[in-house]
């Protein structure tokens, strides 16, 4: 009963907050904090455990609802806990000039509940019904803020229900084929299934679990719904809500089918896997190019949330040990930079009354010091610095795309990786380098709650970069429950059999390069402060609140080019969206309201009928 006590706690947990917010708003902001951490303590305390539990039995389908804990639904949820916890955390001063907030952390809890949910089910059912409580809960909240939000929410959730129509197709069949949903059951019953139906269950649950990911050319939805949601949402939005689909791929590609049926579904460049892999690498290259011609912070971000998403499915995609832990450990240090990222644009919104425009922040770094080292430590996650989480799961990326001998793949990720250095750069320097604005003069710091979720996930970030052997202890238990085998690992990396990666022996080199540095810096003459304003660039002084005059240098080419600079599979979502529409106006035109027209609908289409006999007859 202990995973249906921690559903309760997170379920009736949401519904308490609501409640007491209408008697006490600082006693609901305690409660939605201390629920939210109770989450993250329960969860824990189940680590290392077996638990298979039926809740809930339906007699009519003779199924019934179940949850199990392994070491895959127990890595997931920890996350979702985390996450969700510093999100809350950092709400209580982001959110305290916005209305219905009582509404807002309900919602809040409610997804982090359904999240869980999904990771503890043990039944395609089960899943499929926390699946839309989450989709649903997440449609109310990206729409909370209304006008532009609205419109986000709506795009969202169209994408949402066709993929779980897809996923519902699957879900029926097998319990049409097979009599049951259970996740134990289904891996020794399929291992008798043809290819073709493996292929099409696959198919289904990629559509189901790739417009979740955001996955080319699945991806339309997520940039509007991360840059229209609040910055906290934002942060549980993209950093691990949208990796359920991740969770979902492994579950169903490696916890039920299995390596042996994906190795049977086609041959050499049609092999299902190797296409997936094609799908994550042109993910990468849209993601991160997008990214780097946009001037909205939010925006930038979420295009990146694409592109990090394409290294996941490229590791995943390979089916082997090293492919499928960097693609599991990607999609953890993806959930920690990019939550830190997002809330690190929460807070200068928060101080510069809702800025995201990166042309028009600047200097930020002496104002708000606690917030540039956590920008700093997120993008060099997300660039994959040593000494950062990001670098050995990417290393393990790129490691794998060399011994399974595929260098156009290993040069996409590499084109990836440099793309991402140029706009996230441009996101730190923009934000906090260079001059301060007068009008920003008077800024200040972040309120202490918004300032220790950045503390803690930046803290994450660096602990997991030298002691990676923490979290891929886990990860080497999850590939042992899928009969991969496990990945050989110590504290500080991988060992010398598949390339030797020692983290301490890095650290130590950077410790040694710095101490160099400084020692050398300390010889040279020493600097003196002058007026922010006593500079100059090419001859000429830089005018006030004017970096440099490369902010916007490029808005002349962009004019050129930005006819051409459309996402085509968005425009074609629009385009089928705007013929949809004009069907459905002519469809509608049936419906007259008049009676004498239905029954002669009715006459017709008995005519029909009867056309239709005698003419088979006849035949």
């Amino acid at each position: 009963m202990q995973l249906v006590t921690i559903l309760i706690v997170s379920f009736l947990g949401a519904g308490m907050v609501y409640l007491v917010g209408k008697i006490s708003e600082k006693a609901r902001d305690i409660l939605a904090v201390l629920i939210s951490l109770a989450v993250v303590i329960l969860v824990s305390f189940t680590y290392n455990q077996k638990i298979y539990t039926s809740f809930y039995p339906l007699p009519f389908l003779n199924l019934s609802l179940t949850l199990r804990i392994d070491f895959l639904s127990w890595f997931f949820a920890v996350v979702v806990a985390g996450i969700g916890f510093l999100s809350v955390l950092f709400s209580l001063g982001y959110m305290e000039h916005y209305e219905k907030l009582d509404y807002y952390y309900f919602m809040m809890l409610f997804v982090n509940a359904s999240m869980i949910g999904i990771v503890f089910s043990a039944d395609f059912l089960s899943f499929y019904i926390f699946w839309e409580i989450m989709s649903w809960s997440t449609y109310l909240l990206i729409s909370y803020k209304g006008g532009k939000a609205v419109d986000a929410g709506l795009k969202y959730i169209v994408m949402s229900v066709v993929g779980s129509i897809a996923m519902l197709f699957a879900i029926v069949t097998l319990y049409a084929f097979y009599g049951t949903l259970k996740f134990s059951s289904l891996v020794s019953l399929l291992q008798s299934a043809s290819p073709g139906y493996i292929l099409f269950l696959l198919i289904m649950f990629v559509i189901g679990f790739g417009i979740k990911n955001a996955i080319w050319p699945l991806h339309t939805w997520l940039p509007d719904a991360h840059s229209e949601a609040v910055s906290p949402f934002s942060a549980v939005l993209s950093g691990i809500l949208v990796r359920m689909g991740v969770y979902g791929f492994v579950l169903v590609m490696y916890g039920i089918a299995g390596l042996n049926l994906l190795h049977k579904l086609g041959y050499g460049i049609l092999n299902f896997n190797y296409i997936f892999c094609w799908i994550g690498a042109i993910s990468i290259i849209i993601g991160t190019f997008i990214a780097l011609l946009q001037d909205d912070d939010k925006r930038l971000l979420a295009w990146h949330a694409i592109g990090q998403g394409g290294y996941m499915i490229l590791g995943i995609s390979f089916g082997t040990t090293l492919g499928i832990a960097g693609g599991i450990f990607h999609t953890l240090n993806h959930c920690i930079y990019i939550a830190l990222l997002f809330l690190v644009t929460g807070a200068v919104e928060y101080r510069t009354g809702g800025v995201r425009d990166l042309n028009q922040l600047g200097g930020l770094i002496k104002k708000m010091p606690v917030t540039f080292i956590g920008g700093l430590a997120g993008i060099s996650g997300l660039i994959g610095v040593p000494l950062t989480n990001g670098f050995v799961s990417k290393w393990l990326i790129y490691k794998t795309l060399v011994l399974e001998a595929h260098p156009f793949l290993a040069f996409i990720a590499l084109i990836g990786t440099w793309g991402t250095i140029l706009s996230v750069y441009k996101f730190l320097h923009n934000i906090f380098l260079g001059q301060l604005p007068e009008k920003y003069k008077d800024i200040k710091e972040a309120p202490w709650t918004m300032q220790l979720p950045m503390i803690l996930l930046t803290v994450a970030i660096v602990l997991f970069g030298i002691l990676p052997g923490i979290p891929l202890k886990v990860i080497s238990e999850i590939e042992k429950s899928f009969g991969i085998g496990s990945l050989s690992i110590h504290i500080f990396g991988i060992p010398k059999e598949i390339g030797e990666l020692n983290m301490i022996n890095i650290l130590a080199a950077v410790v040694v390069a710095t101490v160099f540095i400084y020692f050398v810096f300390s010889l040279s003459t020493k600097s003196k402060k002058v007026d922010q304003y006593d500079s100059y660039a090419a001859g000429s002084f830089v005018p006030k609140d004017r970096y440099q005059y490369s902010v916007r240098f490029y808005d002349q080419l962009y004019r050129i080019i930005e006819p051409y600079l459309h996402d085509v599979v968005d425009d074609f979502y629009c385009w089928l969206v705007e013929k949809s529409k004009s069907f459905f106006q002519i469809i509608r035109q049936i419906y007259t309201g008049n009676v004498n027209t239905y029954a002669l609908y009715i006459l017709l289409f008995l005519a029909f009928l009867i056309f239709v006999k005698l003419g088979w007859g006849l035949w």
